[in-house]
C-alpha cells in the first residue's frame, strides 16, 4: 500500500531537533507539547509510546506492519480517508515518527488510539494519549503502563481523576500549580481562559514524561502513514 505519483519524497523528515522556529508562536520555542493548545483547527489526537518503535506503535494501533505509505505531510493525510459515515464506523489513519525517546502517532479521522491504549502499553510499555478538544468537552490526557490504564483526567477538570491509580500524577499537578494541596480545588480562577489552564497542565505532563513533538510534524514534515481502521484509500 504505497503512495503513487504526486508526492514529493525528496525531503523525508523522521526526527527534528528539539529547538526550532515554532510555526504558530514565534521564534526559539522549545517543542514540548504545550504549543498544541494553540492549534485551534487541529483536532487530531496524538498517542505517545516509550519502549517501542514508531512502526510497532502503528501495528499496536491496528496497522499492517508491511503497509506503510511513503512519507507524507499532515495536509496529504487529511485526503486519504472517508473519515465519517452516517451510522457506520469511519476510516482511521495514523502518521508515525519518533522524538526525544518516544514514538508518536498522529491520529486522523475515526482512529481509536484511546480505545487501544492499554493494548498499546502491553509488555512494559508506557503510553500517553492526548485528545485536544476545545473548552467543552475538555481536552483529555490518559496514561497507561504495562497493559493497564493507570490514570486520566480532563484538562481544567483535574479534580476528577480516574484509572487504576487515579492520583498518580497528583503531586505533579500540585507542584505545577494546577491543583491546591487538597487535590480537590483548582488553583486557577474561573475567569482564567481555558487555553492558559490547558497549557499549564500540558506543561506538567510534558515535564513528568519528557514528551516533545515538533510543530513541523503538523506542517511540512513527512511521516509514514498507516491505515488503522476502515478502508481508507491510501493514495494521494
Amino acid at each position: 500500500m504505497a503512495l503513487h505519483g504526486r508526492v514529493d519524497l525528496s525531503v523525508p523528515l523522521h526526527r527534528v531537533h528539539s529547538t526550532i522556529t515554532c510555526l504558530w508562536g514565534g521564534e526559539g520555542v522549545r517543542d514540548g507539547i504545550r504549543w498544541l493548545v494553540d492549534l485551534e483547527h487541529w483536532m487530531s489526537s496524538v498517542v505517545f509510546a516509550r519502549g517501542i518503535s514508531a512502526q510497532e506503535l502503528a501495528v499496536r494501533m491496528g496497522g499492517d506492519r508491511d503497509a506503510a505509505t511513503e512519507p507524507i505531510t499532515d495536509a496529504e493525510a487529511w485526503v486519504l480517508g472517508e473519515w465519517y459515515r452516517p451510522g457506520e464506523d469511519g476510516d482511521g489513519v495514523v502518521r508515525v515518527g519518533e522524538q526525544e525517546g518516544w514514538a508518536f502517532a498522529l491520529e486522523y479521522g475515526d482512529s481509536t488510539g484511546g480505545d487501544r491504549l492499554a493494548e498499546i502499553s502491553q509488555k512494559g510499555i508506557e503510553a500517553v494519549h492526548y485528545v485536544p478538544m476545545q473548552e467543552h468537552p475538555p481536552a483529555t490526557v490518559f496514561y497507561a503502563r504495562d497493559g493497564v490504564e493507570v490514570c486520566g483526567f480532563g484538562l481544567r477538570e483535574e479534580i476528577w481523576r480516574w484509572g487504576r491509580e487515579p492520583d498518580l500524577l497528583l503531586p505533579d499537578l500540585i507542584s505545577g500549580h494546577v491543583l491546591q494541596p487538597d487535590g480537590k480545588t483548582l488553583v486557577a480562577p474561573e475567569t482564567e481562559h481555558y487555553t492558559d489552564a490547558y497549557r499549564r497542565t500540558l506543561g506538567v505532563i510534558e515535564q513528568r514524561f519528557g514528551l516533545s513533538l515538533s510543530p513541523a510534524y503538523l506542517k511540512e514534515a513527512r511521516l509514514s502513514a498507516y491505515a488503522v481502521r476502515g478502508t481508507p484509500d491510501m493514495h494521494i
